[in-house]
């Protein structure tokens, strides 16, 4: 399956695509050839040097420079043509960091968790945003993400009692499959998303925030997976696992 992606995504970029045609066509006559009397000797020999001679013409083209990572590189309007939520619905483990997390924990999202994630035994959802009570942080991350906004349509301190609110609520869920959330001292400059990350076909979500960006949709963001690199997909799965550990339970301990 992973061969075929590959000769589409060469026959839709017109890349290699001699070589494709050498091969269907020895392909087709090593069929005809069952058939000996469909074919002259002569005429098979000249597919054969043919073949080899495309082949060998391959080896002295230098490779081409590498095309930007296109399947990598993202805003948020990719998550139009497949939502974050669709892409939950077969999830197991579900991993989210983000400063207010207050665009992708919408009540629908949260539904679909309910729904899919955390109605499965040993379903997981886990969540950390900003601690409010670090007002220092809170401001800066503020002074970051609102500030740096060309067309601003909410404010993060807001935002973030926004989601705090519906975290608290859903720590109170009945569910077969476990919830739980976490606050974080201070905004590492990205949020992340996890989905199945310790599984073959896991996916990891990095969107940066920067400097300046017109509006929060258009954030760049990286969609890594094991098969795009083993070590940045590990680093990144790592990654939230410091926050998770770093980062305090809502609820404080009495003495």
């Amino acid at each position: 399956m992973q061969l075929l992606r590959r000769a589409l995504h060469d026959l839709k970029n017109r890349r290699n695509i001699e070589s494709y045609v050498i091969t269907i066509v020895i392909f087709l006559f090593a069929f005809l050839s069952l058939f000996s009397d469909l074919l002259s000797e002569e005429l098979r020999w000249a597919v054969l040097l043919s073949g080899v001679g495309v082949l060998l013409y391959r080896l002295t083209i230098p490779e081409p420079p590498a095309e930007p990572a296109t399947e990598l590189l993202h805003d948020r309007s990719a998550f139009e043509t497949r939502p974050l939520s669709e892409v939950f619905a077969n999830a197991r483990d579900v991993r989210i960091f983000a400063p207010s997390a207050v665009n992708l924990l919408s009540a629908q999202t949260c539904d679909v968790l309910r729904r899919t994630v955390l109605s499965r035994k040993g379903g997981s959802v886990r969540v950390v945003v900003l601690d409010p009570e670090e007002k220092d942080a809170v401001r800066l991350a503020a002074r970051q993400l609102d500030e740096s906004l060309e067309f601003p349509v909410q404010r993060l301190p807001a935002a973030l009692q926004s989601t705090l609110e519906r975290l608290e609520l859903m720590s109170g869920w009945q569910t077969t499959g476990t919830f739980a959330y976490r606050l974080l001292a201070y905004n590492p400059g990205f949020s992340l998303v996890l989905i199945d990350p310790e599984s073959s076909h896991g996916r990891v979500i990095v969107e940066f925030h920067a400097f300046y960006n017109p509006s929060t949709p258009s954030r760049m963001h990286l969609e890594l997976t094991r098969d795009t690199g083993e070590r940045w997909y590990t680093y990144w799965v790592d990654q939230f696992t410091r926050i998770w550990d770093a980062a305090r339970s809502p609820v404080k301990e009495r003495d």
